[in-house]
């Protein structure tokens, strides 16, 4: 009996077999015969009418949410990215793992290209698929406006998801909004700030760790306090800029030495108003309208910093077309940086701090200094008194000392940057060690300069 049932089932899997090849060999041969005799251009029309009458007959609703709207990024796209994160189906192969620094104790785990995990949302099943699509150098990209043209090899990413068409409304006014006030929920908790840098065309970020700060930093009390009164006032007066009709935007110049803190400010302004930092290479960037994409990449609530302006573009002959034509496919021009500055595309996003710095102020056109575009110059200079406490406080944790009021009156008569003290500063971990070594670095100096003169 056994081995009658063995035998049937050895017959009827070998049936399943047979058939399967037979189907197999059909497609084959059907796909053939298609390919070598019917047009492409009539292969296309069949092909598009079995897809409209599926997608008529079909009872699901599929939406498409793109990594970047034109040229912003899709807040949609990032907040859906961060939900599914913690809703990937077990099911799911194939996954991508990253990390952004050392300290991190959790990894980043997202689907991987052409994988999909099921969220049930109050009662509703809902299908997610990634899908990320290599698009070459000229090839040309199609959206509701027309068409653009891929100026290099890039990946275009989106989510499509999927439902059950009566819950469209649910989708709009419930669950979508849910993922996005979810998102919003958890960067504004215990948040850590990002600093941006410019590859191409797009941004890749990193977190920023630094400690400067305000009370940290050294530079002079009065100004410090100037510094941060203009940035409260700033952040609290989003109604005055929309009532006088300017973009809800401020500039900062911080100009002086090399070594006197400049960059330490741009990174205690973001601790203080726990804004991300962008910080835009312009050597790195192609042309105006490369410049442009990048602005609107720019999310709201940051500070974009232009380190050494005075060497990132070309003052001179700055509008000059080349023989190949208009410079502003070329390079980056002066009127686009301008235009970058506050003109009508800085107006897109809000509550954004543009900082340049430059150890040449003289070097700058004028048209980059005018209020409007810098608010605020800020001259970060060598080491003053005030300066040096806040050293010798932030190093040894001293805020008083006999050799101060002698170290205090050579700083007056010497030009030392703020660096060069706290290198000295940290020469020994003994607070009197350290302060007398200071003193003669500076007793020193003083007397190479007057043996020069």
């Amino acid at each position: 009996m056994a081995l009658e049932n063995n035998k049937a089932m050895g017959s009827s899997t070998k049936e399943i077999l047979t058939t399967a090849a037979s189907l197999a060999a059909s497609a084959m041969l059907f796909h053939t015969v298609i390919k070598d005799f019917i047009p492409s251009k009539i292969r296309n029309y069949i092909f598009k009418g079995i897809k409209y009458l599926h997608d008529h007959f079909s009872s699901e609703l599929t939406l498409l949410i793109d990594e970047t709207d034109e040229y912003s990024p899709n807040t949609i796209y990032q907040a859906a990215m961060s939900y599914l994160n913690s809703k990937i189906s077990p099911s799911v192969k194939r996954l991508r793992v990253s990390k952004l620094g050392i300290d991190d104790i959790k990894f980043n785990v997202s689907l991987d290209r052409g994988q999909e995990t099921i969220d049930v949302f109050e009662g509703i099943q809902f299908r997610w698929h990634f899908v990320s699509t290599q698009m070459s150098k000229n090839s040309r990209r199609y959206n509701n406006i027309g068409s653009l043209q891929i100026e290099e090899d890039t990946e275009l990413r989106c989510l499509e998801l999927t439902c059950n068409i009566k819950h469209k409304d649910k989708v709009f006014d419930v669950y979508l909004p849910f993922i996005l006030d979810r998102w919003t929920a958890l960067k504004n908790k215990g948040r850590t700030l990002k600093l941006f840098i410019n590859e191409r065309k797009n941004w890749s970020p990193v977190k920023l760790h630094h400690p400067a700060t305000f009370e940290t930093i050294a530079m002079d009390m009065e100004l410090k306090r100037t510094v941060m009164e203009d940035l409260t006032k700033f952040v609290q007066s989003k109604d005055y800029y929309k009532s006088i009709g300017k973009a809800w935007k401020r500039g900062y110049l911080l100009y002086g030495p090399p070594g006197t803190g400049k960059s330490s400010l741009v990174a205690a302004m973001a601790n203080f108003l726990k804004y991300d930092i962008y910080d835009l290479e312009l050597t790195e960037v192609k042309n105006n309208l490369s410049l442009r994409g990048l602005l609107l990449g720019i999310s709201s609530r940051s500070i974009i910093v232009v380190e050494d302006i005075d060497c990132s573009i070309t003052m001179d002959k700055r509008d000059i077309p080349t023989k190949d034509g208009d410079c502003e496919n070329k390079t980056v021009t002066l009127s686009g940086l301008l235009n970058f500055v506050d003109g009508l595309w800085s107006s897109c996003g809000e509550e954004k701090i543009i900082v340049f710095t430059t150890n040449y102020k003289e070097r700058l056109d004028p048209a980059l200094l005018r209020p409007g575009r810098m608010d605020m110059h800020i001259y970060m200079g060598y080491c003053s008194p005030c300066a040096f406490r806040t050293l010798a406080f932030n190093y040894h944790n001293v805020d008083d000392h006999p050799l101060f009021e002698e170290i205090e009156a050579l700083l007056k008569d010497t030009e030392v940057t703020p660096a060069t003290v706290a290198e000295e500063l940290m020469r020994s971990v003994d607070a009197n060690v350290a302060l007398q070594g200071l003193l003669q670095f500076l007793q020193c100096k003083i007397s190479d300069a007057n043996e020069t003169k």
